[in-house]
């Protein structure tokens, strides 16, 4: 098995195109030379991994990079994925309101449809029964509202709220984006009750929406951003990224990782966000996405009900449950992933280009043809 370009082959040496990049991880594709060339240096320096007890220049490096390209962030703490920078996310809000002495103040207000995560805390803010049930009783103080419903939110935000959790675009949730209205509401509360607001871009950040990360178009910036999945391009590695008036809450020995922000794997990272950054890349990310919506919309089969999303990060809503058409994919040599049921997702690799886009149409054409 291996990979090219946007190519996954299995072991037999077929060739797929791959539309779900390693669930929205591998933004560069595969045997990218600058990214595999980084890799090898920083193995070769025979310093993989040193600890969170010391810096190192690859690491304070992607912090000052990160840091530079927000419009909000001071200080960033490293993590090993993206639900681990969510549960530093929730300790950081609520250590915060500790340090005020607002000790009452602990809820997290998430909303439907959202995933942030499972492990305890991040489960606890996906509101879900078919994850949550089987790990009750889960972390108490989270109230649930409506996704893009502003007057939901004003109802579930308090004098106890810490933080509000957000997706600016949903991924599992079956690619949804918050409108700007509604991201301007949610800093308006969090204003007014003294809580923090914090995006989740770990799957619609970096680059995956056409901006660097998922709420620039708003102009409504947070206190917190977790980001990871393609941040090193396929290494683990997870980031939240934090005004200072947050870093300042947190104190040594109160939050740590062994692993997390090691030389090897901030120095990839370095080299993907240089990259995703760049502003032709970013044009190219929207100019493609935008021609795949464009391209689905054009498909004539009364199985589709709407194509939605932004930039490479995009939904097909259907009326059949789309996991016959993902197993119909492999056949196809197509990669295709759900969100929900009725939902596929596509987040391929961010160079994908609109000849790929076209191999897509025709084959997925053939697969609804033969379903309807």
């Amino acid at each position: 098995m291996h990979g090219e370009g946007v190519h996954l082959f299995d072991a037999d040496g077929k060739a797929y195109l791959d539309w779900v990049a390693g669930i929205a991880v591998n933004a560069l594709g595969y045997g990218d030379a600058e990214l595999t060339h980084a890799i090898q240096r920083a193995a070769n320096n025979g310093l993989i991994h040193t600890s969170n007890l010391y810096y190192t220049a690859p690491q304070v490096e992607l912090a000052r990079l990160l840091v530079e390209k927000t419009t909000f962030a001071d200080r960033v703490f490293f993590t090993n994925s993206g639900t681990e920078a969510n549960e530093g996310a929730i300790k950081f809000a609520r250590k915060v309101a500790y340090e005020k002495g607002l000790k009452d103040k602990v809820e997290i207000v998430c909303f439907s449809g959202a995933f942030h995560g499972r492990t305890m805390g991040s489960l606890a803010l996906t509101p879900r029964e078919k994850y949550q049930k089987p790990f009750q009783p889960l972390m108490p103080g989270v109230v649930v509202a409506e996704y893009n419903n502003l007057d939901s939110a004003k109802a579930a935000v308090s004098n106890r709220t810490a933080a509000v959790m957000i997706e600016p675009v949903q991924g599992e949730g079956g690619i949804y984006a918050a409108s700007d209205e509604f991201l301007r509401g949610l800093r308006e509360l969090c204003d007014q009750y003294d809580a923090l607001l914090i995006y989740d871009e770990v799957q619609c950040g970096m680059g995956r929406t056409g901006t660097l990360w998922a709420y620039e178009p708003s102009g409504v910036a947070p206190d917190m951003l977790t980001a990871a999945k393609p941040l090193a391009g396929g290494l683990p590695i997870g980031a939240i990224l934090m005004t200072e008036a947050v870093a300042s809450a947190m104190h040594p020995g109160e939050h740590g990782t062994t692993f997390a922000g090691g030389p090897l794997v901030t120095a990839a990272a370095q080299v993907v966000l240089n990259r995703v950054s760049q502003p032709e890349f970013l044009a190219h990310v929207r100019e493609v996405g935008a021609y795949l919506m464009e391209r689905l919309a054009e498909i004539n089969s009364p199985l589709i009900k709407e194509v939605r999303g932004r930039g490479l990060m995009v939904g097909l809503e259907l009326t059949i449950d789309v996991s016959k058409v993902v197993e119909a994919g492999y056949e196809h040599g197509l990669i295709l992933v759900n969100a929900g049921t009725n939902v596929i997702r596509f987040v391929p690799p961010l160079i994908v280009e609109k000849q790929h886009v076209d191999e897509l149409i025709e084959k997925l054409t053939a697969i609804l043809t033969g379903m309807a």
